[in-house]
């Protein structure tokens, strides 16, 4: 985006965007009417024609010719239905190319007239559309209703909760409702990614990649899950140790993305330290290669969608009731109490307790992420303990790897610590 905007976009820049893309459109659609056997010519030429049209009609309307683009689109669109008639009468039904043809118009016309990187949106988004029909038409017949009406109704209650939620602080804890409902959003949709990614690609390279998926959604369920494999299946055992290590360091670097958006001050304290945690996790997993142990058909499918409501609202109660009892803490307790808090959260997901954490409009300090760091050491620990007592035969493995790996964030603790 910085490159976007130091580029110098004068309007013969302007121009060959509008070409480029009008071309590009023009380009996928001469493809995709190779074989018919009655073809609507509506190929390169044409396209690139539409978008210069339009790129025309703006610059005419840029001087106080008013009337130019609005007639231009008028006329386009008279010629669009007299194409869809006439296919009409061949037999054949769509509206694709007729509203590709509208939209390159108006990619023309933003070419000129709005910020660059409009045109360039909206054409390279129209150009993926046009050219994934295929695989976009896979996707929706492979996609679950159930999960679907989920996403639907997350939205709508997002949608229709969000504005009307009160954008203060209440209580001595600071608890702003507006602040808490826009992370559960956040670490919703980055869950949904992982989420979606996982079901649709963790089973095609191995438990591995499947469990690193995985991560980005939750590291402690994918631990009991590949666990669980391996106490199903003791020969999977090192695929599956490989696995919960590597969905462990994915956690590092969900979590100092959540830093990086929720309040950046703390991605000095803790980016290098986060960065070279999830490298030893990455390290630690690579004595189990992928010809130690026959190949698995299993992965690792994430217990719930993210987007659906009872998850978010949970979500929304712990992320709650851990600000306040942090703050409850810290004051009755002190440091020394907070950071105790800090080691007993790690039973369960850290998420929660983290956010809880970074959140804050104060200035960042050490001891903060000392506790952060102290929470992520507990809940490594507690990753090795529920995984080691799953699998059995490398238990033993699994407690060394794991054992070595919490040790490793003392000195980094220790560090930051006031």
């Amino acid at each position: 985006m910085m490159f976007l905007e130091n580029l110098e976009w004068s309007h013969p820049v302007r121009f060959g965007v509008a070409l480029t893309l009008g071309l590009l459109v023009g380009i996928e659609r001469e493809r995709a009417e190779l074989g018919r056997k009655q073809r609507f010519r509506a190929g390169v030429r044409t396209y690139a024609i539409l978008s210069l049209f339009g790129f025309a009609c703006a610059w005419l309307f840029s001087l106080d010719a008013r009337l130019a683009l609005p007639a231009g689109l008028l006329g386009v669109t008279s010629l669009v239905v007299v194409e869809y008639l006439a296919k009409i009468q061949a037999g054949r039904l769509g509206w694709t190319s007729e509203i590709a043809a509208l939209l390159t118009f108006a990619v023309g016309a933003l070419s000129l007239l709005a910020d660059i990187w409009v045109p360039l949106a909206v054409g390279i988004v129209n150009l993926i559309l046009l050219s994934e029909k295929a695989e976009l038409e896979s996707y929706v017949e492979r996609l679950d209703k159930a999960e679907f009406l989920a996403v639907i109704k997350f939205l709508l209650v997002t949608l229709i909760i969000l504005p009307v939620l009160p954008d203060r602080d209440y209580t001595p804890f600071h608890l702003n409702p507006a602040h808490t409902w826009q992370i559960v959003i956040m670490v919703s949709s980055v869950g949904f990614v992982g989420y979606v990614l996982s079901k649709n690609f963790g089973s095609k390279l191995g438990l591995w990649f499947s469990g690193m998926l995985g991560g980005i959604v939750s590291s402690t369920a994918v631990s009991v899950a590949v666990g669980r494999i391996a106490q199903k299946d003791p020969a999977q055992s090192g695929n599956a140790l490989q696995a919960s290590l590597l969905a462990g360091s994915v956690m590092y670097l969900r979590i100092l993305a959540f830093v990086v958006i929720i309040n950046p001050e703390y991605f000095s304290y803790l980016a290098w330290k986060f960065a070279l945690l999830a490298a030893i996790g990455i390290l630690l997993s690579f004595r189990f290669s992928r010809g130690a142990s026959p190949e698995s058909q299993d992965s690792v499918s994430p217990a719930h969608n993210p987007f659906e409501i009872r998850p978010a609202l949970l979500f929304a109660l712990l992320f709650t009731l851990l600000s306040v009892l942090t703050k409850w803490v810290s004051w009755t307790f002190g440091s020394v109490g907070l950071l105790v808090l800090s080691a007993m959260v790690g039973v369960t997901d850290i998420d929660p307790y983290v956010l809880s954490f970074i959140r804050s409009s104060a200035p960042a300090e050490g001891l903060v992420a000392s506790a952060i760091l102290i929470s992520t050491m507990s809940n490594t620990l507690f990753k090795g303990i529920y995984f080691g007592v799953l699998a059995k035969p490398t238990r033993k493995e699994a407690l060394i790897r794991y054992s070595v790996w919490t040790l490793l964030h003392i000195p980094l603790i220790l560090m930051t610590l006031p």
